[in-house]
């Protein structure tokens, strides 16, 4: 599954692998690296193919301070969903999304550059 809004893509992919391909893909067709995501459900999973790829995980940057402190408290797919909010996602993509990450996928997500 694809997704395309004002800020961002997103892809749904089945595995690591297929995510470091496609964040490959990505940069090859102009994204820059600074703005091409990784989020798996296991952050240790999202950690592994961050540095395979040389993709980024959402963190401070992207979130802002009060929801990364706010992440320490909340469940993982509370967390999850938050992270996909503060890259420019509806609750509703968010729930999608976090619902995939639950199946064991990988969500890759390319920030479109802003002026």
């Amino acid at each position: 599954m694809e997704t395309t809004n004002k800020q961002a893509y997103a892809k749904i992919v089945e595995n690591g692998t297929l995510a470091v391909q496609e964040i490959q893909n990505l940069a090859t067709s102009g994204y820059m690296a600074e703005h091409i995501y990784v989020l798996a459900h296991d952050s240790e999973k999202t950690e592994r193919i961050a540095q395979a790829s040389e993709a980024k995980e959402i963190g401070i940057k992207e979130e802002g301070v009060f929801d990364s402190i706010a992440n320490l408290f909340r469940s993982r797919g509370d967390e999850l969903r938050a992270k996909i909010v503060s890259l420019g996602f509806t609750e509703a993509e968010a729930d999608f999304y976090e619902k995939q990450l639950d199946l064991g996928k990988v969500l890759v997500i390319a920030k479109k550059n802003q002026p």
